[in-house]
C-alpha cells in the first residue's frame, strides 16, 4: 500500500491517535519539521508518549503547554529534554544503547508511530535513514506506522537503514538543512589531553570514540599513525580528517576490514557529503554496532570515552550530576568491555580534572550523592587528564587512589589525600 501524500507536516503527523507511544529518528536525522508539528497537534490530544535518544532541534515538544499532552520517554537526554527530566516532567530509562533496539525487538517496548527523517527513494523504491540508524531500524521494524519526513538533502548511506518507501504511513517531503557539529580548534586543556591519549593509541588499532572538544583533539593529535580502523558509535569530523590523510584505513580489522562501521554520523556539510552513497562507510544498527561479541572479535579495540566524575576506587559516572540527570548510559560500557576482551584492546576514559571553572575536581574521593555509575570500577583500564595518565587495571584500592590523585588538579590534590585515608582508611 503506497503512503499517504501530505501536504504539510501538520497532515502527516495527524494520523497520531489518543494514548499512542511514538519514537523519533535521533541524532542529526531528529526530524524537527514533523516534531514541531507534532508539538501542535499534541495539543489536541492527549496520553502521548515520545521515546527517544538525544534529539537535536526539538525545543518545541519542551513546550510547558503539553506537560498534559505528551510526556517524553527518554533513552539519552539532550538540550531539549534535559531540564525537563530534572524537574521530573519526562522519564529517563538507564539502558546501554546496544540494548535499546532489543527492547523494542523483544516487544518489551510497544511502539504504534516511528517518526523519521529519510533520503528520497532510489529507482527500487527504496530511501535510506541516512546519517543516523542507532535503535531507529528496529523502531521502524515493530511500530505500527511509520511517518517520513522526505529530505532531498539526506544523504542516502550504505549499510542496514533501507526501508522501501510503500512502507510508511504517510510522507511529507521537503528540502532542510541537517543540523551541524563543526570541529573546533582545541582549547589548551582539551590538546593536552588529547596528546596523553594519542599516546595510548597503537598503529593498527580500531577506534572508538564519541563527540566534542576531547574526542577532536584526540583525533587531531593521530595524524602520525598507522593503518587505523574505525568501529564506533559516531562518526565525526576528526574521523574524515584521518581517513583523508590516509592514517585511518581499516586495513587490520577482521570485523568488515575496509570499512568504517558506524550508528550515527554528526558533523559537517562535508562530513555528510562524504557518507553519502560511499560504499566504504556502513550505517549498521546500532545493536550489531555496539554488540560486545562483534566488538571484541577485532583486535587492538581503543575505546575512548569521557565521563562527568571519576572516584577514587575508579567508578565512572557519566550520566548524571548527582541525581540531576545529565546524558545517558550510551555505548560507554559497550565498548569498554568490547576493548577489555578484543586482543591487545584498551579503554579509556578522558575528562578534564576540574568542572565549574576549576572550582570543583572531577575527580573525587567518593561519587557525588545520586549518581550514577555507568562503568564499573572493575571495567576500567586508563583514565586520563591533562596532568597524565592513571592506570587502573589489576591495581588496588590504595593504587587506583594513588595513580588518580597524581593526575587530579594540584590544588586538590593534598585534600585528596586526607579525605582518601578519612572515608577509605587509604594511606595514600
Amino acid at each position: 500500500m503506497k503512503p499517504i501524500i501530505c501536504s504539510s507536516a501538520l497532515e502527516a503527523v495527524s494520523l497520531i491517535e489518543n494514548g499512542e507511544t511514538l519514537w523519533t529518528h535521533s541524532m542529526g536525522a531528529t526530524p524537527k519539521l514533523l516534531l514541531d508539528a507534532l508539538a501542535q497537534h499534541a495539543l489536541t490530544k492527549h496520553g502521548l508518549t515520545l521515546l527517544q535518544l538525544h534529539t537535536e532541534g526539538a525545543e518545541s515538544l519542551s513546550d510547558p503547554r503539553l506537560k498534559d499532552h505528551l510526556r517524553h520517554r527518554c533513552f539519552f537526554a539532550g538540550t531539549p529534554t534535559r531540564s525537563l527530566l530534572q524537574q521530573g516532567d519526562a522519564d529517563y530509562v538507564p539502558i546501554f544503547l546496544s540494548e535499546v533496539p532489543k527492547l523494542f525487538r523483544s516487544g518489551e517496548q510497544h511502539i504504534d508511530t516511528a517518526i523519521v527523517q529519510v533520503s528520497p527513494p532510489d529507482k527500487h523504491g527504496i530511501c535510506s535513514l541516512g546519517i543516523s540508524v542507532e535503535a531507529t531500524l528496529a523502531a521502524c521494524q515493530m511500530a505500527g506506522k511509520i511517518i517520513a519526513h522526505i529530505n532531498p538533502m539526506m544523504p542516502r548511506t550504505h549499510g542496514d537503514g533501507f526501508i522501501h518507501y510503500n512502507k510508511f504511513a504517510a510522507v511529507y517531503e521537503q528540502s532542510m538543512p541537517l543540523p551541524q557539529h563543526l570541529f573546533a580548534p582545541s582549547d589548551a586543556i582539551s590538546l593536552a589531553i588529547g596528546q596523553n591519549v594519542a599516546k595510548l593509541v597503537l598503529d593498527g588499532a580500531c577506534l572508538q570514540m564519541g563527540i566534542g572538544a576531547i574526542p577532536d583533539a584526540v583525533l587531531a593529535c593521530l595524524t602520525e599513525h598507522k593503518d587505523l580502523g574505525v568501529h564506533t558509535e559516531l562518526f565525526s569530523d576528526g574521523v574524515l580528517n584521518l581517513v583523508e590523510l590516509g592514517v585511518i584505513n581499516n586495513s587490520r580489522k577482521k570485523v568488515h576490514p575496509g570499512k568504517t562501521v558506524t550508528g550515527f554520523a554528526l558533523g559537517s556539510q562535508r562530513l555528510y557529503d562524504f557518507v553519502d552513497d560511499n560504499p566504504s562507510v556502513i550505517f549498521m544498527d546500532i545493536e550489531q554496532v555496539n554488540d560486545t561479541a562483534i566488538i571484541r572479535k577485532n583486535p587492538n579495540v581503543m575505546s575512548i570515552n569521557s565521563a562527568l566524575q571519576v572516584d577514587i576506587s575508579g567508578q565512572v559516572c557519566a550520566d548524571s550530576l548527582g541525581t540531576q540527570i545529565y546524558s545517558g548510559v550510551g555505548g560507554q560500557m559497550d565498548f569498554i568491555r568490547g576493548a577489555g576482551l578484543s586482543e591487545g584492546g584498551r579503554s579509556v576514559i578522558a575528562l578534564p580534572s576540574t568542572a565549574a571553572n576549576g572550582i570543583v575536581s572531577r575527580i573525587a574521593t567518593v561519587l557525588s550523592p545520586g549518581a550514577g555509575v555507568v562503568t564499573t570500577r572493575a571495567h576500567v583500564h586508563y583514565i586520563v587528564t591533562e596532568y597524565g595518565t592513571a592506570y587502573l587495571r589489576g591495581k588496588s584500592l590504595r593504587e587506583r587512589a594513588r595513580a588518580l590523585i597524581d593526575i587530579a588538579h594540584p590544588k586538590f590534590r593534598e585534600q585528596l589525600c586526607q579525605e582518601a585515608f578519612e572515608m577509605w582508611r587509604l594511606k595514600v
